[in-house]
């Protein structure tokens, strides 16, 4: 037992987020109910400690909780610079015209 608390410190330290979840319970909360909300929050810090001890590895929340419309926004951004990188298009290829 004391080598699962370990693990779980050790992770908690490195790559700890306080409001990750938190925000996860609320958008959960907002869309469907409190319920649901502690049903899938439950379900959340569940995987995430089965992975860190039975796969050894740490808690890693490298973009945090994003709302839709972020998720969206990353898409378009990343899927511009796809298009960029495919055309192998340069800044003077780009020509911007402002008002």
């Amino acid at each position: 037992m004391s080598e699962y608390r370990y693990i779980l410190d050790k992770s908690s330290k490195k790559h700890h987020c306080p409001n990750c979840v938190r925000d996860f319970f609320h958008s959960i909360n907002f869309r469907k109910g409190r319920v649901s909300a502690v049903s899938a929050t439950g379900r959340k810090l569940a995987v995430i400690i089965w992975n860190m001890v039975v796969k050894g590895t740490p808690y890693i929340n490298p973009e945090g909780y994003h709302f839709l419309d972020q998720k969206r926004k990353l898409g378009i951004a990343k899927r511009i610079q796809k298009q960029i990188d495919k055309f192998a298009l340069i800044n003077s290829d780009l020509n911007f015209i402002s008002n």
